[in-house]
């Protein structure tokens, strides 16, 4: 959709919420899935300390120092006093968005610390408890407004750390965060929503964050005020059972995308949402271009924050990168906006997006790294090409190409590179038709004695051949079935790819199996039900080496969990002892965690550590039946905790480690 027809919309959209005329799903989201990058801002009261009280360093991202350090709640709320941003310019800051190639904005109302950015009832905010005295919301609303950019609000709907009743990640510190949970909706989150939706004009975005302690019940009576905006759109966060309108991965981007849903990657330009003065380690604007590509690629949206400082100044560093992804954007900004994710499973040079402009159909080959040969070579196009550009040539000068089958060559020899990424613009002749390689699927990359791995091919008229003496597969390579099975004493590569009448239409998929020689169970004389573990007190940003920590406790029990634990952060775990495995086979075991952890199988290890929210890892090995080794370490830092071991092979359903299978000796 051209830029004039994406602010029409937005017009029209921001007529029909001020009349209260409710849209469907797909009008109320057309806007927001032609935008592709929006602008996040995190500022707060955390902006003041900015990463350090009293002489100490918050481990945590910025906006979490109250949560991460225990402040005093009465001590915190001091900051309020010197919170007095004048160098602030809400013109400025949109403007800014606006010049970046930036279709949105969502700023931080209220975060988890409690502090309104606007006047409310509640007279913890911006107006009532700072010599600033001026509505930072309002500001931001009005020039959104001046400069057409839809404004969208993030509210932290339950966790709130000095309200009493307020939730919070673990247990409570301060007396004045105790109270009722249900009266905290009624008297803070329910009016301050209502004065949000009721005194800025058209919200865009309503942002919540997060469904901490959240029940049907709760949100539904923060629901009831969401109708005085039928048309706002809303995330995934409000908790009570609520899916929203879009999904949002914090601070990566799914490796597939996320097929079938709207979704919004929300990433930081370095590693803190609110200022930290001692944060210095920025994303290249290489990265924050290749970041949206990617994201636009696989169908989503880009929400990339900036976190201005107590003054009301947006870092230089921020402002920087903005203005250089903003010169890329104006551009090759056609290659983003409105566009839709990628026919092709994989692109090796960069990433692809396709439009449809006027009935005709277009694919967008963004190049991370032009080929030295001069020669793009891409297969499983089943389109015909009409016509290639770069979209960076003002003259749009045509790019030499032979198209043979499915089978697309391009000369961009003579083609001027583009900093970030070289954008080529293929006009097809007919729909979009790609043929993608065939998917090899199998319970395990291990195999003892019979290696069996399922084939899928999704092209009609397809035909699926394969190779695995390493040689490319040809028309005359053993035809696959939906199985492929065959018996075998050393590692096995396949190799396949799909043909129509006998001509190769796809990329060849490759996929290795490791043959695995059982590993020995070890000769115990009397283990005991229970695993070993001990317990540790330490400030940690990885697994530290438990051997030179001082032990706080330790003992025998009967599950891998944080049942030990004897305060909610800044403590470890180390379990050892071993695991019975009832039969032969290939076994994997899942360790999910946050923060970091590691799991050990006898000399194979699989490593999750670091600071993170909840991720699994997976190990697979091959053992025998009876006793091996196990050992699991994990920390928590401050935040979500939480720690998972399970296991599954070909005769165990995916599950925890039952206590019948963990011994000590």
């Amino acid at each position: 959709m051209k830029k004039t027809a994406l602010m029409l919309m937005a017009c029209v959209l921001c007529i029909s919420q001020s009349m209260g005329q409710v849209s469907t799903k797909q009008d109320r989201m057309a806007w927001w899935k032609e935008a592709k990058l929006g602008m996040f801002i995190h500022w707060g009261l955390y902006s003041v300390p900015a990463g350090v009280w009293n002489g100490k360093e918050t481990k945590n991202i910025g906006e979490w120092i109250l949560n991460d350090l225990k402040i005093p709640v009465a001590e915190y709320k001091k900051y309020a006093e010197q919170f007095n941003p004048t160098k602030f310019n809400a013109d400025f800051v949109v403007k800014m968005a606006k010049e970046a190639g930036m279709k949105y904005i969502v700023i931080t109302a209220k975060h988890h610390e409690g502090f309104a950015m606007f006047q409310s009832v509640d007279k913890f905010n911006i107006i009532d408890a700072t010599p600033f005295k001026r509505d930072v919301i309002k500001e931001m609303a009005q020039a959104c407004k001046k400069y057409k950019i839809p404004f969208g609000i993030y509210y932290s709907q339950a966790q709130d750390w000095t309200h009493p009743g307020g939730a919070s990640y673990g247990k409570k510190w301060d007396s004045a965060q105790i109270g009722s949970m249900d009266k905290y909706i009624d008297e803070v989150a329910v009016p301050q929503v209502k004065e949000l939706l009721s005194k800025y004009g058209p919200i865009s975005v309503f942002w919540w964050d997060t469904p901490a302690d959240m029940n049907k019940e709760r949100a539904t009576k923060i629901l009831e005020v969401m109708k005085l905006q039928p048309n706002i759109i809303q995330n995934d966060r409000l908790g009570g059972g609520f899916e929203g309108d879009l999904k949002t991965p914090e601070q990566y981007i799914p490796e597939t995308g996320l097929p079938g849903v709207n979704w919004e990657s929300c990433m930081t330009m370095n590693d803190t949402w609110g200022f930290k003065k001692n944060d210095h380690n920025w994303k290249s604007t290489e990265m924050l271009v290749r970041n949206l590509i990617d994201i636009a690629s696989k169908g989503g949206n880009y929400l990339l924050n900036v976190g201005p400082t107590s003054e009301g100044e947006v870092p230089k560093e921020s402002i920087d990168r903005l203005q250089q992804m903003g010169k890329w954007l104006a551009v090759n900004g056609k290659a983003i906006y409105g566009t839709s994710a990628s026919p092709f499973k994989k692109f090796s040079l960069g990433r692809c997006t396709q439009k449809t402009i006027n009935g005709k159909h277009y694919l967008y080959f963004h190049i991370f790294n032009m080929p030295t040969d001069g020669k793009i070579q891409i297969q499983g196009l089943g389109s015909t090409v009409a016509n290639i550009v770069a979209v960076a040539d003002a003259k749009k000068t045509p790019i030499p190409f032979t198209q043979n089958g499915a089978a697309l060559s391009i000369d961009v020899a003579k083609v001027t590179t583009t900093a970030y990424a070289t954008v080529l613009e293929v006009a097809l002749k007919n729909e979009v038709l790609v043929y993608n390689e065939p998917e090899i699927t199998t319970e395990n990359n291990l195999f003892v004695k019979q290696l069996e791995a399922k084939m899928s091919n999704s092209i009609k008229d397809g035909i699926v051949r394969y190779t695995t003496d390493g040689t490319e597969p040809t028309a005359t390579s053993t035809m696959a079935g939906e199985v492929i099975k065959m018996t075998a004493n050393k590692d096995v590569v396949i190799k396949a790819k799909t043909f129509v009448n006998n001509q190769p239409v796809t990329e060849t998929v490759i996929v290795p199996f490791t043959y695995a020689i059982e590993k020995k169970a070890i000769n115990v004389g009397n283990p005991q039900l229970g695993i070993a573990y001990r317990y540790f007190h330490g400030t940690w940003g990885k697994l530290p080496n438990f051997n030179t920590e001082k032990v706080i406790a330790n003992g025998v029990t009967n599950a891998i969990s944080l049942a030990k634990k004897q305060r909610n952060d800044n403590y470890g775990l180390e379990f050892s002892g071993l695991v019975k495995v009832p039969q032969s086979g290939i076994y994997t075991f899942y360790i999910a965690s946050d923060d970091g952890s590691k799991l050990r199988i006898d000399d194979e290890e699989v490593d999750n550590d670091g600071t993170h929210d909840v991720k699994e890892k997976k190990l697979q090995v091959a053992l025998q039946a009876g006793y091996h080794t196990i050992r699991v370490q994990y920390f928590q830092q401050s935040g979500g905790a939480s720690l998972e071991v399970k296991w599954k092979s070909d005769k165990i359903a995916k599950a925890t480690l039952p206590a019948n299978v963990l011994y000590n000796y």
